[in-house]
């Protein structure tokens, strides 16, 4: 059985039109602080990121931030963090967040989050590590890429051995009882990204 010490969040480095998206970072951000959790997400203060991890720091909560170099000014890297890491790139960065992370969470956000949570699934979908995915289906923000993982089983692209499973669920509040519930069924070892040695020809 593995625990839950850090989550990694991905989300919006905008705000969205919909009040209720920058309301739930904030209280998913307390949450977090509120039950030791630390919080590792892609490093920047603007949008549904600085509203989580504001939250985070205001309730005594521990932020990890980790942004490519070439993002520090677009995404105005947050400067409250314990710990800010500074990388060359984006596959440095997806990297380091897979590894200081115990599971994901995507809140609303727009194609950066969606290809960080589909990245996560794909490689969960083939059998690279065992980290709980779970969407915050927050005011069905997701909906629509629901019917289309259904969409893609319906048209057998999705099939016995490829099966795409994330949790969902529709509040901030049901996130923790869900990773949690979810962890124990992980041990350490499969929170590990396995890797092959690549053959010599």
């Amino acid at each position: 059985m593995s625990t839950l010490k850090a989550v990694c969040v991905y989300c919006g480095s905008g705000p969205g039109s919909n009040p209720k998206f920058v309301e739930s970072a904030r209280a998913f951000g307390r949450i977090l602080a509120e039950n030791g959790i630390r919080l590792v997400y892609g490093g920047g203060s603007i949008g549904l990121m600085g509203a989580i991890a504001d939250s985070v720091i205001d309730h005594g909560g521990q932020v990890t931030g980790i942004i490519p170099d070439f993002l520090k000014a677009r995404e105005m890297m947050f400067r409250r963090a314990q710990e800010i890491i500074v990388t060359r790139d984006m596959h440095e960065r997806k990297r380091l967040m897979f590894e200081r992370a115990d599971a994901f969470v995507a809140l609303p956000g727009g194609v950066g989050t969606l290809e960080e949570l589909v990245e996560q699934l794909t490689w969960a979908q083939l059998g690279r590590h065992k980290k709980p995915i779970l969407m915050a289906n927050i005011d069905r923000f997701w909906d629509p890429l629901c019917a289309l993982f259904d969409h893609m089983r319906a048209m057998q692209f999705i099939r016995e051995g490829l099966s795409v499973a994330p949790l969902v669920v529709t509040t901030v509040e049901e996130i923790l009882p869900a990773l949690h519930s979810a962890t124990r069924h992980v041990s350490e070892g499969e929170k590990e990204m396995k890797t092959v040695e690549p053959e010599r020809l």
